[in-house]
């Protein structure tokens, strides 16, 4: 989704992704006032430090507002069910390795 590929760094200005993304900075405060998963790291001076998982993050709104068409309540509410259905998916996996190790513990004493 990026116009322009960024440098491999741990963090970004915010005038690199709004570069990346061929939009304002503006709109990148905006949606980090929108949207609570987005926290930047910011440096003394307050500078906005963008990591590769606020990048990801970004990208995905970008995604679904510009080229989707979604309003920014519908990514909110994509971004959620998205978020518990990956919980959910997490919790099945956590489960089925218990259940793993309690057969392999039972199949170890037959």
């Amino acid at each position: 989704m990026l116009k322009r590929p960024l440098d491999k760094k741990m963090y970004y200005t915010i005038g690199e992704l709004a570069d990346a993304l061929d939009v304002n900075a503006s709109l990148i405060r905006f949606w980090e006032k929108e949207f609570q998963a987005i926290k930047p790291k910011k440096n003394a001076k307050g500078n906005r430090r963008f990591s590769q998982k606020d990048i990801q993050l970004i990208e995905k709104i970008y995604y679904l507002v510009k080229e989707r068409g979604f309003t920014l309540e519908g990514a909110k509410t994509y971004l959620r069910k998205e978020k518990a259905a990956n919980r959910t998916k997490l919790d099945t996996i956590s489960k089925l390795q218990n259940i793993k190790a309690e057969l392999q513990q039972i199949k170890d004493h037959l």
